[in-house]
This record gives C-alpha cells, sequence and structure tokens, in this order.
C-alpha cells in the first residue's frame, strides 16, 4: 500500500533590512529573525520564500547562505518584490496583493505560515490582513530573541486569528459571509426561512471541512449548480486548487464505468490503446462531483470508498496505485438508507459520504421564492437570446398566481422554471411577454404535467403522496415507475372503466369481453388500493 506523503510546511517571510542584517564573521553573534526561524528544533521549514526589495539582493543571498549551513534541508527561494518605498501603505498593499494572487498554492499538501516579525511595521499590517482575508491561505507566525545572554535561536509562536477579538474585523468577516451567502444563491434574494438556512450552513461547512458533501433532492432542484457554487467560493478563497470535475452516474454503463471512474493503463482491455487517467485522477487537487451517485454499481462503489479514504486507487489493468486529493460532492434524488436496505449501496460508502447531508427542497415547497427567481430566469433568458427580455405587470402577476398554486406541480422544478420562461421569452415579441404568452405557456404546463410520469406521477412524487414515504422507498424501481403512469391515468379518468379503457387500450382489442376495471382493481391491490385511494372523483361508477 502506498504511503501518504507528509505535508510540507512553507514559510512566506519578508527580509529584514535591519533586523537580518549584518556581515562578516560577527553577524553570528547577532539575532536575525529570518535565520533563527530555520533554527527552530520544534519546525522543520521545507521551503522558505524569502521577499525583498530589488534593492537588498546582497543581503538576500548572505541569508540565504546562513541558513543553508544551520538547515541544509530548507529550500530558500528569493523573491525580488517591486516595492520601492517600504512605508507607502498602498505600494506595499498592492505589492504582496499581487505576489499572493500569483503564488502556485497547494494547500492539499503544503502548510503555510507568514513571518510577520521582519518588515517595516506596514509590510507586517499588510500581511496581517492578507492572512486575515485569505488571499494568503495561512497562519501567522512570529520569532522572538533568546532571553538574557542566552546566544541560541529563540523561539517562535504561531498564531490563528481569533476574529472575534477584532470587531472591525469581525465586521469585514460577516460581511464576506454575507457575500458567500449570495453566491452560493446565484445572487437570488429568496425568501424561504428554511432554505437560507440551509444555505447559510452549507456555507459554514464548504469553507471551513474538505469532508465529503452529500446533497440530495429531486431531480431539477438545483444540486448540480450547488456544487458548481461551492467549488466556485472554495476557489475564490483560494481552499483549492484544481479543477471542478462532475459526472453523472446514470450514464456509467458496464466496464466503461470503471474505467471513466479510475482509467486505465494501455491495453488493460480490447480497445485500450492508450492511457486514460480516469475523472478522479483529474479532479486532484480540486472537488469531484458524482450526481446520481446511487446508479453506481457495487464495484465502483467499492473503489469509490476506497479512493475517499486513503486518496489512492488502482486504475483498470494497473499494479501501481495512483493518488488523488479531491474533495467528493455527492448527489442524489435516491433514499440512500432505503437503498442500503435493499443492497443496492453499500452501507459503508453512505457512512462516509453523509457526514453533511443537505436535502434540496422541490420548487413547490419553495412558493415564496418563486418571484426572485423568476426575475432571475428572466435575466438569464436574455442572455441566451442576447436581447432585453422583460414581463409586464398584468403578466407576471397572472403567471405568479398559477406558479404558486396547488395546480403547479413543477415536477421538473427549476428545469420546468428555466423551460417556461425561455419558451415565452421566445415567442414573445420585441422581448416583451404578455398575458398572451403566459396564457400559452400556462397550458403547455398543464399539459406537459398531465402526462404521467414525467409529472405529477413522478415516482418520487405521486407514488408517495398515495402510498407514504415509507411504503413507496419499499418499491423497485420497475414498480415504482409502472404505478406512477397508472396513478396519473386514474387521476385524470371520471371512472375505473375509463381509466381501464385507457390503461389497457391495446390488448383490450384482442379479448373478446375485456373487463378492464376489473384489471385495473386487481393490479392496484397488489398495492393495497383501491379506486377511491387514487381518484379524485370518489368511489367507482
Amino acid at each position: 500500500m502506498a504511503k501518504t506523503r507528509a505535508r510540507k510546511t512553507v514559510v512566506l517571510g519578508m527580509l529584514g533590512t535591519m533586523l537580518d542584517g549584518g556581515q562578516g564573521p560577527r553577524r553570528w553573534d547577532r539575532w536575525r529573525p529570518t535565520v533563527s526561524l530555520c533554527q527552530q528544533e520544534d519546525l522543520l521549514v521545507d521551503r522558505l520564500e524569502l521577499l525583498h526589495a530589488p534593492s537588498a539582493g546582497v543581503l538576500a543571498a548572505t541569508v540565504t547562505e546562513d541558513i543553508l549551513q544551520v538547515s541544509p534541508d530548507t529550500q530558500v527561494r528569493g523573491v525580488e518584490v517591486d516595492i520601492q518605498d517600504p512605508w507607502d501603505l498602498e505600494e506595499v498593499y498592492g505589492a504582496l496583493l499581487d505576489y499572493a494572487r500569483s503564488y502556485p498554492f497547494q494547500p492539499e499538501q503544503e502548510d503555510y505560515l507568514v513571518h510577520i516579525t521582519t518588515g517595516t511595521h506596514i509590510v507586517q499590517i499588510c500581511m496581517f490582513l492578507l492572512v486575515e482575508s485569505r488571499h494568503l491561505p495561512a497562519r501567522l507566525i512570529q520569532t522572538a530573541p533568546p532571553a538574557g545572554r542566552d546566544r541560541g535561536p529563540g523561539g517562535h509562536s504561531i498564531i490563528d486569528l481569533d476574529l472575534s477579538k477584532h470587531d472591525r474585523l469581525a465586521t469585514r468577516f460577516q460581511q464576506e459571509q454575507r457575500e458567500g451567502l449570495s453566491f452560493l444563491k446565484a445572487g437570488i434574494d429568496t425568501r424561504n426561512a428554511a432554505f437560507n438556512q440551509l444555505i447559510e450552513r452549507i456555507e459554514q461547512v464548504a469553507i471551513r471541512s474538505r469532508a465529503p458533501l452529500l446533497i440530495t433532492g429531486p431531480t431539477g432542484a438545483g444540486k448540480s449548480q450547488l456544487a458548481r457554487r461551492i467549488y466556485a467560493l472554495k476557489k475564490a478563497r483560494r481552499q483549492v486548487s484544481g479543477p471542478f470535475v462532475d459526472l453523472n452516474c446514470a450514464t456509467l454503463r458496464g466496464d466503461a464505468a470503471m474505467s471513466a471512474l479510475f482509467g486505465h493503463v494501455k491495453g488493460a482491455f480490447t480497445g485500450a490503446l492508450s492511457d486514460r487517467p480516469g475523472l478522479l485522477r483529474q479532479a486532484n487537487g480540486g472537488i469531484l462531483f458524482l450526481d446520481e451517485i446511487g446508479e453506481l454499481g457495487a464495484d465502483e462503489q467499492a473503489m469509490l470508498l476506497r479512493a475517499v479514504e486513503e486518496q489512492h486507487f488502482l486504475p483498470v489493468g494497473s499494479d501501481k496505485e495512483v493518488e488523488s486529493r479531491f474533495q467528493l460532492i455527492a448527489g442524489t434524488n435516491r433514499d440512500l438508507q432505503a437503498e442500503v436496505a435493499r443492497g443496492r449501496f453499500r452501507e459503508d460508502l453512505l457512512a462516509r459520504i453523509n457526514l453533511w447531508t443537505f436535502r434540496l427542497p422541490a420548487l413547490r415547497e419553495r412558493p415564496e421564492d418563486i418571484p426572485p427567481n423568476l426575475l432571475y430566469e428572466l435575466d438569464q433568458a436574455s442572455q441566451t437570446l442576447d436581447t432585453r427580455v422583460t414581463m409586464n405587470r398584468e403578466a407576471q402577476e397572472h403567471f405568479l398566481r398559477f406558479a404558486t398554486s396547488p395546480e403547479a406541480r413543477w415536477s421538473g422544478n427549476f428545469r420546468d422554471l428555466n423551460a417556461a420562461v425561455l419558451r415565452m421569452a421566445t415567442l414573445a415579441s420585441g422581448g416583451r411577454i404578455t398575458r398572451e404568452n403566459v396564457d400559452e405557456e400556462l397550458e403547455r404546463l398543464r399539459a406537459h404535467w398531465r402526462q404521467g410520469p414525467a409529472g405529477p406521477g413522478a415516482p418520487e412524487d405521486l407514488v408517495q403522496e398515495v402510498l407514504g414515504a415509507g411504503l413507496a422507498a419499499e418499491l423497485d424501481r420497475f414498480d415504482r415507475v409502472q404505478l406512477a403512469d397508472v396513478l396519473a391515468v386514474c387521476r385524470q379518468s371520471r371512472s375505473m372503466s375509463e381509466a381501464g379503457r385507457g390503461l389497457f387500450a391495446c390488448s383490450r382489442e384482442r379479448k373478446q369481453s375485456p373487463n378492464d376495471a376489473d384489471r385495473l382493481r386487481k393490479y392496484l391491490a397488489r398495492f393495497g388500493l383501491s379506486w377511491g385511494d387514487v381518484s379524485r372523483s370518489g368511489p367507482p361508477a
């Protein structure tokens, strides 16, 4: 089994032209903070990024040579920073900010410390602010001279910023948190209290943890979009350096699943003409989003569990492990606990990925959020069509009355809303959606939702409504989809006979004396249901 490589300690610090100064043998009689930093017995500095002004090149070279004498294992990299006046706040902060933005941080592999003992007070303040804002994803380190006549390297202390002790900085942090919440909500001013609380908790976890996240909820509730925004938020906070890699596991079939996820080596199977890295390896240093994770096969689940726990896995056909340090975000519209009970999902994998589980509610559970989302979708349609799209007041009120009513099923959730607005925007003359455009779209939505499984008879919708969540979860997917279609037809029919005629339209032609109602009655009885349980018209006529 491959061993996990130890994280390196990297220190970023400004050369002190006064405290670090000195030439000749007598310089060793002085306490020099940057040199002493690399002499600490309980701190091994793997790499020192030694920042210095253009005019301090000679001193930087001397300090570098001295560090190599006292700590040969420390790599010193001199970095010339364009600071002409180290007491000019704007110049110093701008130069250090540019440096921070261009530095290739690797927080998955390295721990960062920022040395704030040297440099002018302006330099130290700027370093502090860049650490506080997470432009430098680091902790602070201070060194101190030895006490009394001791000629040793002195001591050091590592500081985690506690913003609660700094009111003004805490205010800035709170503002940044509000910006993070708005970012995760795509800037939409949502009003549903439960949803807003959910997003706040997700934001807290996203910026503090690299543990797997499990996002559940019905299809179209926004799991993929939320995963992308979590990645973008972490990227902006310099908490990930790798890419966002996403995959809908429902698209994986057979042997291709292993290869797509874990990669393969050349010659691993027929058609493997070259090496393939696989998605887990591509996600190294970043985030891997596996949507519909419940669709993975047993073998893929076992390998994924090991990859998440140990950050190592074997590509198909290889006897050499590869390493990938990624954060997993999993999405599903299934009840994974019920899938475990049925033997379709590994209990140990579920235990590993549900440390943080968040359920996104369906759109119809958030009627108060439909108005702001309508405005958002209008903006999106404007960008898609490259023209400004508006909605007159009468049309907007008419649409929202329907959209927030019990009649609106929103079975496709935000996909339905997005499609509805885009259709209205496309058909609107001059980019202005009218009452007539809305009426046409509402009829289209009603017809769409009457058609069966994609509408109110969806397995996660109507079957649960009729049977209850517990019994619905015990059904095989095949039975659930079939029952959903039957229930949808029953809801649309005025009698059991009419429903039977619609359900058995083809086979009844081959029977001499068809009894469609009896066939339907027997089918419903298999699930403990009667006509009165499933119809809107009451007992059979």
